[in-house]
């Protein structure tokens, strides 16, 4: 079974679509979708994500890994944690931050063994 068709299966197992034409909540899930890929789409954004793969960082490393500004990675940050694919975890003064949980990884993977595969 495709992928799609598995996707198709899941919106009427949950009862989100019936015949043809999407329910409200569909609709609304696949706006949330394109919400959250709008997030992957900032390539500043998803570099702070690969750096967060190897591990929680401050946002000082982060910046210093990408040669960045402490505020321009800061604001992304915001960005990220809005999404809810990022957290932030007080240790001391510093807050470290890691990738929100195992979906946002798999997501990232997913996306690069897209874009590297041949056409």
């Amino acid at each position: 079974m495709s992928e799609y068709t598995e996707y198709d299966e899941k919106l009427k197992d949950d009862g989100e679509r019936s015949g043809s034409r999407m329910t409200a909540g569909a609709e609304q899930a696949l706006v949330a979708l394109a919400d959250l890929f709008k997030v992957f789409g900032d390539p500043t954004r998803t570099r702070i994500l690969g750096c967060l793969q190897n591990g929680s960082l401050c946002v000082g490393e982060i910046a210093e890994a990408l040669g960045m500004s402490l505020s321009a990675v800061s604001h992304q940050l915001r960005v990220l944690r809005a999404a809810k694919l990022v957290r932030g975890v007080k240790e001391g003064k510093e807050v470290k931050y890691s990738l929100d949980d195992d979906h946002v990884t798999r997501i990232m993977e997913c996306g690069l063994s897209h874009v590297k595969e041949d056409r």
